[in-house]
Parts: C-alpha cells; structure tokens; sequence
C-alpha cells in the first residue's frame, strides 16, 4: 500500500489477574524491611549511649565544687541530668575535659551536705517498665503502624513495600480460557505450538522414543501480531497454570532483585508443574552482554540475565515446565538465550497476508452487528502491512464512528472511515484552507494520481483526498496493491520514485514554483534511490555490491546506524547516482503530466469541488480525457 501526501497495531488478551503467592514468613520482603527497620533502631540507641557514655561522670558534689571554682566552661542543663565542659584540660588528650552527672532536685539539702563537706552521687530510682514500655514498645509501634498502613498503600496484592516482591502473574482458573480458535491469522505457529500442547498433554508421548520437549519456545514478529495471545491460547489449550511476566518487570532499583525474581518464578513452576512460563518482551532483560556501557563493576540487567541462562539450563525439560518468551528485535538478544538447550526453537509471527488479514477481521467482527453492505475481503484489501492489533482497531473505530453517526449497524462507509483514520489520522474539517492552498494541493495529489495511473507498474489508485488528516497532511493520495507481493523490482522502484515526485512536478507545472508540502514525498524517494544504490545494488556503476555497514546501537536507542567502509571517491559515486535516479523520477513525471495537462485540469478541478473523489471517478476522468484527445487527433490528422 502507497500513500503519498501533502504534509506540512492483535485481539487485546483478557485482562490478567494476580494471584498472590505464598512464601515462608523469613522470605518475605515485608519480614526482611522490618529486620532492617529493628537494626536501624538499635543502632541508633546504641550509638546515643555511646555518644553519652563520652562524657566522665562525677558526683553532683564534685560538680558543685567546680562551680565555686568558676571551673565549669559550659554547661546543659535537663531535667535528668547534666552535661558540660570543664575549664580544665585532659591530660592525655588535651583537650577540655566533658562531664555528667545527675542533679539533686531537693536544694536545701544539697547545701547542707555541701557545708558538711559530704561528697556524695544521685541515682535515679529503676523503673525498668517504664523505661522498656517508652524507649522500645512505643517506637517501635509507631514503626511497625507506619509500616502496615504504607505497605497496604503502596504494596498492594502481596507485593510488599516499593514493589520489591515477585511480580508473576499467575491466570486462574476462573477466567475465560483462550484456545487456538481465539487466533487466526498465524496458521504455521499455531501448527509448530501443538506440539508443546500436546508434550504438555502427555510427556510420555515424545518421550517412549528418547526425545524430549525443546525447553524454550520464542516467538518473533512484529509488534501486534498476537505473540502473547498465542502464548495463552497454548496454556489454554493445555490446560495447565500460566506463569507470566513482562521482561521489564524483573529490573528494580534494588541490586540483585532481578536475579531473585528469576530463580522464585522457576521455583514456583517446578511446584505447579506442567505449566507454562511466558517472559514478554524478552529483549528488556536478554539484549546482548557489553553492547552498552556499563555503569559500574557489575550490571544489575546483565545478572539477571546470567541467572536466566543459569535456570534455563538447569532444569530437566521432562519436568514439564516449559519456557516460552515474545520479542520483536530478536537481532538484539544475547547469542546464550538462543543457542540450543535454551530458546532453541524460534518461532515467526510474522505479519498477515490477505487470506490471513480476512481471518482476523472475521474473528474480530463476531461481536459487531454488521450491515449487509460489508464486505470483510475489501476491508482486508485496503489494509496490508497491517497486523493484527490493527485490524481490531479498525473493527473497533468503525463501531465508534457507527455509534456517533446513530447508525443501527456498522455499514462499508464506517469501515473506509476507520481504515482513513487508522492510516492518516482523523479528519480535521476545522482546519480550512484559503481558495489558493486548496487549489494548490489539489493539482498536487492530482499529479501523484495521474502519474500512478500512467507508470507500467504504478498501483491502482484507490482514492485521493484533500481533507486534512492527523497533524500535518493536507492531502494524501491512497493506492492499492492488486496482489500480495513479497518483492521490488528495478523498474517498480523506478516507478514509486515518478510517483513521488509527480505531486511536486505538478505545482511547477501550473504555479511556476514548488512549496514545503512535498517534504515527505523527496524525503521517501530519496531514501528509496540510496536503498538502491548502496544495498540493492540497482547502481551500473557501482555494481552488484553493498555499501555500508549496518549496525543496531541499543544502547543509544538507534534502530540502525550505517558505519562507512568506502573511500571519499565512492560517497561521491554514490550521491551522484541517487541523484541521477531522482532527478530520471523527475523528468518521467514532468513528460507524463506535459503530455496529459489537460486530464491534470480535470481531475484538479473535480478534486477541488468534491474534495474526495474514488478510484473509479479517477479512472472514469482519464478515460474521458483519454478518448476527447484522440478525438481531436483524428480531427486534426
């Protein structure tokens, strides 16, 4: 599917429930915080009767002695006792030498022991009770209720306090169950998928010859292809517990928790075995060991996955557990998680073909009242490239918009709205365009239009429009395949490039000048020249040799990055044949629209006026031009 414009994603899975699991009361994270709450506290008394057991004791008479003396330097005052600083130095430190000693409160009778000349000591009374109920019990209940009231708050459904509990998500029984019959579209996995369901079924079956189970299963595919879907339709029709857990899930910001989450989540499977482990996006946690910069001696993503490969290769796959894991950027895992013993079949969830689009959206459209008008096979024409949580967008868009327009079904109109908006946005009727902009994208997409119907390989023309759509297209021009294909030819390429260009052609044309609206279109030809150039080799000049090497840099979050392996003098040779491909795109598009302005004119102007005009009112306009021209031919022969 081409779309060429004006400019300035699977059935959602049920919703998963956790269930909390038990662990033994000293492997709780809620038991192990409140062990670290109880030695903080400790400590901290401890160290409060170490900072006061600094100071020398001396008896009260002693003290009062020293204040006759004016040999007291400062001193603190409280109710239990008293804390100071004397003039006098120590005599080994040399420093002014601290005190404390404990007052007498009656006055009268510590100057009558002072006349006396009685050197005598205050000692608080022992009242152990007390003292236990206020320094220890009320601390440490106000600790424990802050304690319950933030885990409640925060660690809800058993994960405890930050969410550093194991965060499994284990399926009941009680949901619905998902089957095979729940995923269409993905014919070849749902067959190699049997063959876990039936080992899970009945181990003994692959293993009266001495075969076993692979241990891993690892679904690749684009992103909404129904890779997790698949995984449940498995457990499903298995019928066994379904462990699962998405890949970003195992890292915290606590060291050495993803490596425990890992080795609880297998133990758990060895008890409820036969089931299913199913890790979703596994390259969060799997991606290649060293291809980033470490911070620090020790990564905490890579020990998680050291423990992985660790639990992967150490249990027995005749246990019945069996592993199964979902990623898109299967060149990014680490070569340990795929080489045999570990994820040793790779599964592809690729994208649907025709035959396979109509099956989804047949799946899809059970639950929606359709109109009569509906055609599901014309609906999967006009959406390849799309995947399966496309096609449940579109059912579901085309349902909202029946609801809003109050219809009693959901009618083809609905559908054609919905597949618009899924692929350039909605609508923006508000965004009104002066007389001059109008005109002016109309003759562009007419030129996209008029040179897709004229090129030998050019994609029928599906429908053009000039309503504005999402942020920035003004227009677009929407062409479809007559069949699947799976390759590109020279000459197709070639094509896709005049095509391009011709929207920007037809304002020079008729304006004498180009404008900004044809930033996309020079952006994709340009990229579709260089592609076949340096990777195609589509270049007589340069031969049938690639250029470049591509590399994913993960780290930086870069899909790809191109390192040079050639000299100034071939960049040179490069750019000038990219440009001699566009500029030939160029010139094929001028001759075509020189050679048809007047049918140009008319599909303009009947763009201008109806706004959105089909594939059909196209074809009828240059058939009409068509057969006026060679009229007059004849006329003037």
């Amino acid at each position: 599917m081409n779309k060429s414009d004006y400019s300035l994603g699977e059935k959602k899975p049920d919703i998963e429930i956790n269930k909390s699991v038990e662990h033994k009361f000293w492997q709780r994270p809620d038991f192990n915080l409140m062990v670290y709450l109880v030695v903080m506290l400790v400590s901290f008394y401890l160290w409060q009767g170490y900072t006061q057991g600094r100071d020398a004791e001396i008896p009260y008479s002693e003290f009062l002695q020293h204040v006759n003396k004016k040999e007291i330097k400062e001193a603190v005052i409280t109710d239990e006792y008293i804390t100071g600083t004397l003039t006098l130095e120590d005599e080994e430190s040399h420093q002014p030498r601290r005190f404390i000693t404990i007052p007498l409160a009656d006055t009268e009778l510590a100057q009558t022991l002072e006349k006396q000349g009685v050197k005598y000591t205050v000692r608080h009374s022992s009242n152990w009770l007390g003292n236990f109920i206020a320094n220890w019990v009320l601390p440490f209940g106000l600790l424990f209720l802050l304690w319950g009231w933030m885990a409640k708050r925060m660690g809800s459904m058993g994960k405890g306090f930050l969410n550093i509990g194991n965060k499994v998500h284990i399926h009941p029984d009680s949901l619905p169950k998902v089957t095979f019959d729940d995923v269409a579209g993905v014919e070849e996995a749902k067959l190699e998928l049997k063959e876990g369901v039936d080992f899970l079924k009945d181990p003994t079956h692959i293993q009266r010859l001495g075969g076993h189970m692979p241990k891993g299963l690892l679904l690749v595919g684009p992103p909404g292809t129904g890779k997790t879907l698949l995984a449940r339709a498995v457990a499903g029709e298995a019928g066994v517990p379904f462990f699962n857990i998405s890949g970003s899930e195992f890292i915290e910001m606590f060291v050495g928790v993803g490596a425990a989450r890992v080795r609880e989540m297998f133990e758990q499977a060895r008890e409820k075995a036969p089931c299913i482990i199913f890790i979703d996006e596994l390259d969060a946690i799997g991606r290649a060991r060293g291809a980033g910069p470490v911070m620090g001696g020790h990564d905490e993503r890579e020990q998680t996955l050291n423990q992985l490969l660790t639990e992967m290769d150490g249990f027995d796959p005749s246990t019945g557990v069996v592993v199964m894991a979902a990623t898109n950027r299967p060149e990014i895992l680490d070569k340990a998680l795929l080489r045999a013993g570990r994820f040793d079949r790779q599964i592809l969830v690729d994208k649907p073909d025709l035959q396979a689009r109509t099956a989804i959206l047949r799946l899809h459209a059970k639950q929606i009242k359709l109109s009569d008008d509906v055609d599901l096979e014309v609906v999967a024409q006009r959406t390849p490239g799309f995947v399966g949580a496309d096609l449940a967008n579109i059912i579901n868009e085309a349902a909202i918009r029946a609801v809003r327009e109050n219809h009693e079904s959901v009618n083809m109109k609905d559908f054609e709205n919905a597949i618009d908006r899924v692929i350039a946005g909605p609508e923006k009727r508000h965004r009104v365009l002066n007389a001059k902009e109008k005109q002016r994208v109309a003759f562009h997409e007419s030129g996209h239009t008029l040179v897709a119907e004229t090129v030998p390989t050019g994609e029928p023309v599906h429908k053009v429009t000039i309503i504005p759509h999402g942020i920035a297209a003004l227009g677009y021009t929407l062409q479809l395949p007559v069949e699947e294909k799976f390759l590109t030819t020279e000459n197709e390429y070639r094509d896709q490039i005049a095509i391009l260009l011709g929207g920007r052609v037809a304002e020079e044309t008729v304006y004498g000048d180009v404008s900004s609206g044809a930033q996309n279109d020079l952006e994709r030809a340009s990229q579709i020249a260089r592609a076949m150039v340096t990777q195609l080799g589509m270049s007589k000049k340069l031969g049938p040799l690639t250029w470049g090497e591509r590399q994913a840099l993960q780290f930086l979050g870069v899909q790809e990055h191109e390192e040079r392996n050639y000299s100034e003098a071939t960049a040179q040779l490069i750019d000038d044949e990219v440009r001699q491909l566009v500029e030939e795109g160029q010139r094929r598009a001028t001759e075509i629209l020189a050679a048809n302005r007047g049918t140009l004119d008319a599909l303009a102007a009947t763009l201008n006026e109806k706004e959105v005009i089909s594939g059909d009112e196209v074809k009828t306009i240059i058939a009409a031009h068509a057969n006026n021209q060679s009229t007059d031919q004849q006329r003037n022969g």
